[in-house]
């Protein structure tokens, strides 16, 4: 998808932006393209140790995963209870991946008797570990297919769905388009970029110095696509936040510094609920990550929309 900002690139200007805003990726294991015929010199070994490494690391993970599924998350063989009756999706942020996210929550939904499940979705150019990056239309169908897998695995008709940040978000592109909504009984975003982000302003960047925006592009359509005002969260908004049949919760902290303004995660519409945990905990000082990896208070939040019958109060010490 083409946004209607897109200039002709400065190369020299693109380059340098696109290597800084690149450095974090790279560190979390990407590697720079290879020359074609390296010579044996103490450089191509120190390169090679370093793949050698990313390669271990990616290995890691992946036995991490399997970890986690022995231990009863995305447990295939796991049947909803009476109590339960639906099984529990998560989808993780921009950047994250279906084991990092959700290290907190996971167990926490798995311990009270869900059958939880969470998927990789939006890879982007072969960039290792990092999900999220690829065309949130693409990544709506790989939650779809997802969902698909889940509701013939357990035998039940409807799920829930848990997301933070662009997963608290782009399930709504797939409630909305792709016939998702019959399927899926709760949405609970957490710190969701429900309205598009101004990043605290930074994103104006984009239209003061085009080439910023094409830089960022190049690392993964999502990051310009959860820009304020762009053509997707245009369309996602159109005739209104919501779709029938769908209970919508939204949990947001005032002390957000990445989906900015925090209340532009709001939804309006019916059976939607928003939820600041700082009117619920003064003293929670969680902020975009913190709220979805380690804040009791969100994760309470999100138990009681998953069972509205049987909701607590939530309060500092929940």
């Amino acid at each position: 998808m083409k946004l209607s900002w897109k200039h002709a690139r400065t190369p020299a200007a693109a380059a340098v932006v696109a290597l800084a805003v690149a450095l974090p990726v790279t560190s979390a294991g990407a590697t720079a393209a290879e020359p074609s015929a390296p010579a044996p010199t103490a450089k191509t070994a120190k390169k090679d140790a370093a793949e050698k490494a990313a390669a271990k690391k990616n290995a890691a993970k992946k036995d991490a995963a399997a970890k986690v599924a022995g231990g009863g998350w995305n447990d295939y063989d796991c049947k909803p209870s009476k109590e339960h009756p639906r099984p529990v999706v998560l989808v993780h942020g921009t950047g994250g991946n279906a084991v990092d996210n959700w290290l907190g929550l996971a167990p926490y939904l798995k311990n009270r008797g869900y059958c939880v499940f969470s998927l990789d979705y939006g890879k982007y150019n072969g960039i290792p570990l990092i999900y999220g990056l690829g065309p949130i239309e693409k990544s709506a169908e790989q939650l779809a297919a997802f969902v698909e897998k889940v509701r013939g695995a357990t035998g039940t008709g409807k799920v829930d769905i848990v997301g933070h940040s662009q997963g608290g978000m782009m399930p709504r592109y797939y409630l909305k388009f792709l016939d998702g909504a019959d399927k899926v009984n709760a949405l609970v975003g957490i710190a969701p970029s429900n309205h598009g982000t101004t990043l605290n302003g930074l994103t104006k960047l984009v239209d003061l110095i085009p080439p910023v925006g094409d830089a960022i592009e190049d690392l993964g359509p999502s990051l310009m696509q959860q820009k304020e005002g762009s053509d997707f969260i245009k369309r996602l908004n159109e005739g209104g936040d919501t779709v029938p049949g769908v209970k919508y919760t939204v949990i947001a902290t005032k002390y957000d510094e990445v989906v900015t303004p925090y209340k532009t995660q709001f939804l309006e519409g019916p059976d939607v609920k928003n939820v600041v945990v700082q009117d619920l905990c003064p003293a929670d000082i969680s902020e975009h990550l913190m709220i979805a990896l380690t804040d009791r208070v969100a994760w309470h939040e999100t138990a009681n929309a998953l069972d509205p019958e049987n909701a607590t109060e939530t309060t500092c010490l929940s």
